[in-house]
C-alpha cells in the first residue's frame, strides 16, 4: 500500500463574511468578575517563572543553626534509610513539636530528636510577619557494614 499526493492539495478558505460584533453585549450593564479584576489569573497569559504576582507572599522557616545526631558504627541500622521527624516551628523561630513520621530504629529516634533540640530557624513569614509552619527534617543513614 503507498501513498499517492493528488495533484491538486486542499486549502481552507477564510470565511467570506466575519462575524460581526453585537451591540447588545456592549451595551450591557453587567460585567464579568474576570471583567472586573476578580477571578481573574495573576500573572501573565504565559505564566511565570516567579509564581502569581498578587496574594500572599508566604516564605518558609530557614535553618540558622543546625547539629548532626551523633551515631556510632555498631547503631547504624542493618538496611539504609532515611529517619523523617517532623517539626512545627513557631513564630519566635524555635521548634516546639517533633513527631517521628519514619523511624529506622528506637536508638536513632533518640538521637536524631536529641539533635533537633540544637537547631534555630529564622521563621516562616506571611507578608513579612512571623507565622507558626511545620517542616520534615530527614536525617538519611547508610546500612551498618
Amino acid at each position: 500500500m503507498t501513498f499517492k499526493p493528488s495533484p491538486q492539495t486542499a486549502k481552507a478558505e477564510a470565511p467570506k463574511n466575519p462575524l460581526a460584533r453585537s451591540n447588545a453585549e456592549d451595551d450591557s450593564k453587567t460585567q464579568t468578575l474576570s471583567a472586573q479584576g476578580h477571578g481573574a489569573q495573576a500573572g501573565p497569559t504565559y505564566g511565570s517563572l516567579y509564581g502569581p504576582r498578587f496574594g500572599d507572599e508566604v516564605r518558609p522557616a530557614l535553618p540558622i543553626e543546625t547539629s548532626d545526631p551523633v551515631v556510632y558504627p555498631w547503631q547504624l541500622p542493618d538496611y539504609g534509610g532515611n529517619e523523617v521527624i517532623e517539626i512545627t516551628i513557631d513564630e519566635r523561630g524555635e521548634i516546639v513539636r517533633k513527631t517521628v513520621l519514619h523511624s529506622l530504629s528506637p536508638d536513632i529516634d533518640n538521637k536524631c530528636l536529641a539533635a533537633l533540640e540544637n537547631w534555630h530557624f529564622h521563621p516562616a513569614t506571611r507578608n513579612g510577619a512571623p507565622i507558626p509552619s511545620k517542616q520534615d527534617a530527614i536525617f538519611p543513614f547508610k546500612a551498618r557494614g
